[in-house]
Order: structure tokens, then sequence, then C-alpha cells
């Protein structure tokens, strides 16, 4: 299997935004919704920026900011299933792969510090 992480945060996006679909807009939840797509769909962004970064510090900054938006993801995942509990099992298997892919960046990132010695 041809491993891309370029395809995966799109397809992370994706779900996210398929997922979303099926909550309801109400006073609760909007503003949670608005939260999530921003960061759910930043992941990918940034990784793709980070693709085409004009040098290593740009890369670092733009994957370490991939890494932030799917970690606040997990964070508004949680905040939805509080909200819609009926949520959790589509909620808990998205957050799995937020999770990977916060561990994914921060081992590139920090593959990117400079040895210290």
């Amino acid at each position: 299997m041809n491993y891309d992480l370029e395809e995966r945060v799109e397809k992370f996006g994706e779900n996210i935004i398929d997922f979303i679909k099926s909550i309801k807009p109400d006073d609760i939840n909007r503003p949670l919704i608005r939260q999530i797509i921003k960061s759910g769909t930043s992941v990918g962004a940034n990784y793709l920026e980070a693709n085409e970064a004009s040098s290593k510090r740009d890369f670092r900054n733009k994957i370490f900011i991939s890494k932030k938006e799917s970690n606040e993801t997990k964070h508004w995942l949680r905040m939805i299933t509080k909200a819609n509990p009926e949520k959790r099992n589509e909620a808990k298997i998205l957050w799995q792969e937020a999770h990977e892919l916060t561990l994914i960046f921060g081992k590139i990132v920090k593959s990117c510090e400079p040895n210290k010695t």
C-alpha cells in the first residue's frame, strides 16, 4: 500500500465535512460546527502549503500549524460528542485519525529541529 500523507489529510477534511453534515445546527452546535470545520480542514491546507514552502523554516512552521490544527480538532470532536452523545462512535473514529495526524506532524516537526549537542 502506498502511503500518501497528502491524500490522508485531504480525506480527513472531507470526513470532517461529511460528519458535520449529520449534526443538527442548533444554538449549541452552530459555534462548534464553525470551529471544527475551520480546524479540521486547515490540517490539510497547511500541509499542502508546507509542501510548497520557500525554506526549511517555512516548512517546519506550516507542519507545526497542521499539528496544532489536528490537535484542536480533537477538542472540538470532544465538545460535539458532549452536545450530541449519539455521535460518539463516529466522532471516536475521527478523533483517532486526528490523534494519529497530530503524532505524525509532531514527529516531522521534531525531525526538522537542529541537532542539539
